[in-house]
């Protein structure tokens, strides 16, 4: 039977989910003005993206990734190095990472589009694909984070939606195009925050 993780790593876990949980449904299409305005911003960003592309030769600079964006992956790190126990039960990664890897190497080449609409069509499909990684890493981990926590299976699978969508909430929210962000969408591209 594995070593349970001390109080004080159980509560901190359950303040992270706390911290990330979204405060409205995610990954559906919001009706409404608010919707249409922020779209209409969107796909201003993601023509002035093609335009940097198309300049380039849609040739994006050399693949780089900070894994999990936004300080995730910083703050994982120093949870695991500051609590022992939380890596031997968490990983001293995020369990997600790879995840995010792979979402990177997409946000990078901004999806390989070359209009304006593939461009937001490839951003939604992978941050889609993003909150789906980190749900499958979840379902893999859910058995012995249950026997770890004596938390059932649906809590586990709970909280695991709980960081899945807040991620995804996450990366809708900060990753657009031209942001001059380090993690937006096509960063492997010069900035286009001011572009014509």
């Amino acid at each position: 039977m594995p070593e349970r993780p001390n109080t004080a790593v159980a509560v901190l876990l359950g303040l992270c989910i706390a911290v990330l949980a979204p405060t409205h449904a995610t990954a559906q299409t919001e009706p409404g003005e608010s919707f249409a305005l922020r779209l209409s911003i969107e796909m201003a960003a993601h023509r002035r993206l093609v335009a940097v592309m198309n300049r380039t030769g849609h040739v994006p600079a050399p693949f780089t990734t900070d894994g999990c964006s936004g300080g995730l992956s910083m703050a994982w790190d120093l949870i695991a190095d500051l609590l022992p126990a939380f890596a031997r039960t968490h990983e001293a990664r995020p369990p997600w990472e790879a995840c995010c890897v792979t979402h990177d190497r997409t946000y990078h080449a901004a999806g390989a589009a070359h209009t304006a609409e593939d461009s937001y069509r490839a951003r939604f499909a992978a941050d889609a694909a993003l909150r789906e990684c980190v749900l499958d890493t979840g379902a893999h981990r859910t058995p012995y984070l249950s026997e770890t926590y004596g938390l059932t299976e649906g809590q586990i699978t709970g909280a695991y939606a709980i960081i899945a969508d807040a991620m995804f909430d996450a990366v809708r929210l900060g990753g657009g195009p031209c942001s001059g962000l380090p993690w937006r969408w096509g960063y492997g591209y010069p900035h286009c925050l001011l572009g014509k």
